[in-house]
């Protein structure tokens, strides 16, 4: 079993009683904030492992956060949890540097598989290259239309200024938006997101 705590942020009493239960019966130690601000306030005495924290919070959301931790030197590997519509708040946390991000409603087995993964960096340094990898071929499968409207999917544009930009109309971008789901295999826009930015698109 990989070490380190787990700190979980997150605004919900019942979100963060579910994910430490998640996370003691698979055999982690875990310790729960109801904020990102009670979260830094014990900073200076934070034990090593990593942190998965909601995106959407009062005072402070999880993109605020990880960037307070990146300029106070924390390198604890972060996950982000979003909301279904937060892809461009997530968007922005992988650029910030998050090791990974998961779109509600995720599997359990999807966030062990992430803590795992960031409380053993090397075993997430190869599963990023397998990945980086795997994403670029799918991605270089993609027609050049196909690209053009992923790369203003990855901005966080909406359909109808991708449409506007290439000249096309808002139904034509949902099926290219459609086509490039299907064959890079993502299962939500979130995950074809962070493929697209893990494969440096």
């Amino acid at each position: 079993m990989s070490s380190g705590l787990v700190h979980v942020i997150d605004d919900d009493e019942a979100m963060r009683q579910s994910l430490q239960f998640l996370l003691d019966t698979a055999g982690f130690q875990a310790r729960t904030y109801e904020s990102a601000v009670q979260f830094l306030e014990g900073i200076e005495i934070l034990e090593p492992g990593c942190i998965v924290t909601d995106v959407r919070m009062p005072e402070m959301n999880g993109l605020e956060l990880v960037r307070r931790l990146r300029t106070r030197g924390v390198t604890q590997p972060v996950i982000v949890i979003t909301g279904h519509g937060d892809v461009p708040l997530a968007v922005e946390a992988m650029k910030a540097g998050v090791a990974d991000f998961l779109e509600k409603p995720f599997d359990d087995e999807a966030l062990l598989s992430a803590v795992r993964a960031a409380l053993d960096t090397r075993v997430q340094d190869d599963r990023q290259d397998a990945e980086r990898q795997k994403f670029e071929s799918m991605l270089a499968g993609l027609s050049p239309r196909e690209q053009d409207v992923l790369r203003g999917v990855v901005a966080g544009k909406p359909n109808k200024i991708i449409a506007f930009e290439l000249g096309i109309s808002p139904r034509t971008v949902e099926v290219y938006r459609a086509n490039v789901m299907t064959k890079t295999g993502a299962s939500s826009l979130s995950e074809l997101v962070r493929m697209a930015l893990l494969a440096g698109f």
